[in-house]
């Protein structure tokens, strides 16, 4: 309070934007920006922050398998590190999860780069082999608790590198207060859309045997949950059909704090993703919608989410979807076969009480750490949830014939779909 008594900085004006998006700071030629090793580094950033890796697959009987790493920082306390794990199987509708505050937390561990970690209960190591098929590799192995082991391989093709939205340092980057270069905070996100995961786990002394597609991203919120974003949606279809296919989805609503015009211009969208199509990497998508804009039926580059019809939910206070429709516009990035893409995925989950697929109404604060859930709670005052469900669905898609035959006349192809719906405020 002191310091801004006697501060000698210009005053800021209250109109002045206060959030800058991320895609709308890249040209469209320059949406892909390919990953460099440091962008998957981890940073462990202080303050109020959240930095966290997250592997999805689904297995080859349809079950659907998370782990994830994250790393929490609530202001002057030491950071709290917990690796989840979660593996759900649609037939019969078990699921099992493990969730385990880990100690002595390290990266990178000895001999290697940042982009590894350990702690006691596990460790991450990634691996390089450039100039092959299989360039990148997490090699995930841990003995979590007294039932419940994992050692895994996940690896990326050649044909499918990892991206962030924008080429350079700044690539994937939104950030949060009226001067970018000293910004109150940001949200970045990596990917790889596309990946293979073999291994074993084993689970109440039953081994498991995975053989699975699926995805990964390496995420950082640099701010406050709640300042962050009121809402978040993010979307990831696997197929194994043509050669690999995925279509990958994440969007976050602002605050109305942070808009174009300074407090009050806020609920902003800002949506990203990307389409696999044959193991390819074929395009990147990206779209900011602004309040006081409407977004065109049709346009050059479309990156949506939208929750077509919702009903209330009265176990949380929520609106919740009961059908959302998932829609990719964005030209080819593959030199040899330009033209336009075009993929949308529509799910029915139906309404909150017999929603289809429902895997979980996730009550955040229940499972957070004690910390940072009297942190949350506090500055929130909200409940925070997240809807998981996981469907069978059919990507319809039309692009270059160059890049899968047939595809101008447009592709059903089927597959299996992870949705998230989470709700801060």
């Amino acid at each position: 309070m002191f310091s801004s008594l006697f501060s000698t900085a210009p005053p800021v004006d209250p109109n002045a934007p206060n959030f800058h998006s991320v895609s709308d700071a890249h040209p469209v030629k320059d949406l892909f920006g390919e990953l460099e090793p440091k962008d998957t580094e981890w940073t462990c950033p202080g303050g109020f922050a959240v930095e966290t890796q997250v592997f999805y697959h689904f297995l080859e009987d349809g079950s659907s398998l998370m782990c994830q790493v994250i790393h929490s920082s609530i202001g002057v306390w030491y950071p709290t590190i917990q690796f989840t794990f979660k593996l759900h199987n649609p037939n019969t509708k078990e699921t099992i999860w493990r969730s385990v505050n880990v100690s002595n937390f390290t990266t990178p561990p000895p001999g290697l780069d940042k982009r590894s970690c350990k702690a006691d209960e596990f460790s991450i190591t990634h691996k390089s082999a450039p100039g092959t098929d299989t360039p990148e590799t997490y090699v995930i192995r841990g003995n979590l608790t007294d039932d419940f082991q994992i050692s895994l391989d996940v690896s990326r093709s050649a044909s499918a590198p990892g991206w962030k939205l924008g080429k350079g340092p700044k690539g994937g980057f939104s950030y949060f207060g009226p001067d970018e270069k000293n910004p109150e905070g940001y949200v970045i996100h990596r990917f790889w859309p596309r990946t293979k995961a073999t291994g074993m786990i084993i689970l109440g002394g039953k081994a498991i045997s995975v053989a699975a597609s699926g995805m990964f991203v390496h995420a950082i919120q640099g701010m406050r949950p709640n300042l962050v974003a009121s809402r978040w949606n993010f979307a990831n279809f696997q197929s194994n059909e043509h050669g690999g296919v995925s279509a990958i989805h994440m969007d976050f609503v602002t605050i109305d704090a942070y808009g174009r015009k300074g407090a009050g211009s806020g609920f902003v969208t800002v949506s990203i993703g990307s389409l696999v199509l044959g193991g390819k990497l074929v395009g990147v998508t990206a779209e900011t919608k602004w309040p006081d804009q409407a977004v065109p039926e049709k346009a050059d580059l479309v990156s949506r989410m939208i929750h077509s019809k919702t009903e209330h939910d009265p176990d949380t206070g929520y609106d919740v979807p009961t059908e959302t429709i998932i829609r990719w516009v964005a030209p080819s990035i593959v030199a040899e076969a330009p033209g336009s893409l075009d993929a949308t995925v529509k799910v029915e989950y139906g309404p909150p009480a017999t929603s289809k697929g429902l895997i979980e109404k996730v009550d955040v604060l229940a499972e957070i750490p004690y910390v940072i859930k009297t942190m949350v709670n506090y500055v929130a005052g909200t409940k925070p949830y997240i809807y998981q469900w996981q469907n069978l669905a059919t990507l319809e898609v039309t692009g270059p014939d160059a890049i899968l035959p047939r595809l101008s006349e447009g592709l059903k192809i089927d597959g299996v779909l992870y949705s998230e719906v989470s709700y801060i405020s």
